[in-house]
C-alpha cells in the first residue's frame, strides 16, 4: 500500500485545501482525493506541484507500506 503524507505535509505548514489549491493550480478534486488517500493514480506534474509548493522530496509526500495480508501470509 502507498501511504500519502498530504495531509500532514499540509498541517504542518498550517494550510487548508484552498491555499494549496491556490498556490499550485491543483484541481480540488485532486486534492482531496491525496488528502483523504482515496486517489488511485498521480500525475507526475501534481507530484512536480506540491514538491515543488512544500520544497520536499517525493519521499515526504509518498511512503511504501506492506499491506497487512501481504505481511501476514509471509509469516
Amino acid at each position: 500500500m502507498i501511504r500519502i503524507h498530504l495531509s500532514r505535509l499540509m498541517g504542518e505548514n498550517k494550510e487548508k485545501i484552498v491555499d494549496l489549491l491556490r498556490a499550485t493550480g491543483l484541481s480540488r478534486n485532486t486534492v482531496t482525493s491525496l488528502y483523504r488517500e482515496t486517489s488511485s493514480r498521480i500525475d507526475l506534474e501534481t507530484l512536480n506541484a506540491i514538491c515543488r509548493h512544500y520544497q520536499c522530496s517525493v519521499a515526504d509526500l509518498l511512503e511504501y507500506a506492506p499491506d497487512e495480508d501481504t505481511a501476514a501470509a509471509n509469516d
